[in-house]
């Protein structure tokens, strides 16, 4: 029997606890919502996803600040909590913020970009639901394609953990 997938064990969750989620995306290019929507049934939790890769898309679709990107650029945790939050609140007409699970990427998959602070790899991550949010930043090896994919799978794994943690916390 084969192993289940990040994507498929999200999806069981938010189903089972009549939760939604929704993406935004840099430098992952919508890979975290086509895995999400490769899983039959997601259209039950899945919302939706933002691939907003240049400065004036974060700052028009997510309300991203320029000053924000002007300041600490594009991958930043600064960036990925702008966007997580401002995902979370053009979706809150349609969907109660305490139900709803947003994240953001943002980083340098390469092969270009990289700096000596921020080298090839580096991705800042955001995850939100019911007002809290946590960020994380990671370092990830390989060419670009490998590190999309090793982004999608932090990203999953890590909104599930978040997901977890928190609604043990919850009273429901």
């Amino acid at each position: 029997m084969a192993e289940m997938k990040i994507e498929e064990t999200l999806g069981k969750f938010l189903l089972h606890n009549g939760l939604s989620i929704a993406t935004a995306e840099s430098c992952t290019g919508g890979l975290i919502a086509n895995r999400i929507t490769d899983i039959p049934g997601s259209s039950e939790y899945f919302l939706g996803g933002v691939v907003s890769y240049s400065y004036e898309s974060k700052m028009n679709w997510l309300g991203v600040k320029e000053k924000t990107l002007a300041d600490f650029g594009a991958v930043s945790q600064e960036t990925v909590q702008e966007m997580v939050l401002g995902l979370s609140q053009m979706l809150n007409p349609i969907c109660d913020l305490t139900r709803l699970m947003t994240m953001a990427v943002s980083g340098i998959a390469g092969p270009g970009g990289g700096t000596p602070l921020k080298p090839v790899g580096t991705v800042w991550m955001a995850w939100a639901f019911n007002g809290k949010v946590k960020t994380s930043v990671f370092q990830f090896h390989g060419e670009r394609t490998s590190i999309k994919a090793q982004s999608a799978d932090q990203a999953l794994n890590s909104a599930l953990k978040f997901l977890q943690d928190e609604w043990i916390n919850l009273d429901v």
